[in-house]
């Protein structure tokens, strides 16, 4: 077996490095990193215990029942055939179930405005905006105030909200940080809201929840939660390695592509194997992606992200 180059021994060790980090991700809310996850946790236990309560004696008492009255010599099961009603066990019967429903009805009330995804309950201290983009088969961010955009890796300061505005410029998808918050869809043409806050420096996973074709299964992404010192070396990092994200660049990025082979046609030494950097230029990126959807008319395949004509003018 030939042994590598230093260079190619460099590149592997990178690789399964990327690889171990997104597997090693935190991607669960049952793992919480943030007050929304947290939220969704004690409410899926509470609402199981609760529940708990009416299942438990079926699933125990059925087979009980069934072997005790079962038909049988010598049975010391007492048999009342005129026996129809009981006011205990009718009580019993739709008594706690009432009380089952009441019970969650008022902490799914609770919950709901509580883990309203376009409320903003994390204080007053001013949130970072970032606007997400769908494509197939990648997630472009983009920070409008700090003139940055990345795909493939999300980037976040922990103990600051972090509001999101979404929208696609392709086929409706689902997006979800599971150790952060709870899915939200996003639609071309129109936009939706999220926000949320990490607890802890953490690296967490982030995903495509709705299937749209080949690529779906890598429509994934990392969150990196991080110290307010350590974001912003991140944001030069990311400010001083991007490439300028022009109309040509935004052309390729939303090609039917998954990121992987977007990487190979964008990617440079000084960006990370598994992440996109871009430096943003004049105008509103996001505005123009979500006004293509308005003037009324259907836009031509040539002109629609996500078809396969899409960016293919001129290739023979």
């Amino acid at each position: 077996m030939a042994l590598l180059k230093p260079s190619a021994m460099a590149l592997v060790i990178a690789v399964v490095a990327a690889s171990a980090q997104m597997t090693w991700a935190s991607n669960s809310f049952m793992d919480p990193q943030g007050p929304i996850a947290a939220v969704q946790k004690t409410h899926l236990l509470r609402a199981t215990v609760l529940i708990m309560i009416a299942v438990l004696p079926v699933l125990v008492l059925v087979p009980l029942i069934a072997l005790r009255y079962r038909r049988r010599k010598g049975s010391a099961a007492e048999y009342r055939p005129k026996w129809d009603f009981s006011a205990k066990l009718e009580f019993a019967m739709w008594g706690v179930p009432v009380v089952i429903v009441a019970l969650l009805s008022f902490y799914l009330w609770k919950a709901t405005h509580w883990l309203d995804p376009y409320a903003a309950p994390f204080g007053e201290t001013p949130a970072l905006n970032v606007q997400v983009v769908g494509l197939d088969w990648k997630w472009l961010f983009i920070y409008p105030d700090l003139g940055i955009a990345t795909v493939g890796e999300l980037g976040i300061p922990v103990k600051q909200q972090v509001a999101m505005t979404l929208t696609t410029d392709t086929v409706m998808q689902s997006f979800m940080i599971p150790a952060l918050a709870g899915q939200i869809y996003a639609m071309p043409g129109m936009t939706t809201q999220l926000h949320l806050v990490a607890d802890t420096p953490e690296t967490m996973q982030g995903e495509n929840t709705q299937y749209n074709g080949r690529g779906f299964t890598k429509q994934k992404f990392l969150t990196q939660a991080m110290q307010s010192k350590d974001f912003e070396a991140w944001v030069e990092s990311v400010r001083t390695n991007g490439i300028p994200l022009t109309d040509d660049t935004y052309r390729t990025l939303a090609m039917r592509t998954d990121r992987d082979e977007v990487q190979a046609t964008l990617g440079t030494p000084l960006m990370p194997l598994n992440a996109l950097y871009f430096t943003l230029g004049e105008g509103d990126l996001f505005q123009s992606i979500l006004h293509r959807y308005h003037g009324g008319q259907p836009l031509p395949p040539d002109q629609q992200p996500g078809t396969a004509e899409f960016g293919q003018e001129g290739v023979q």
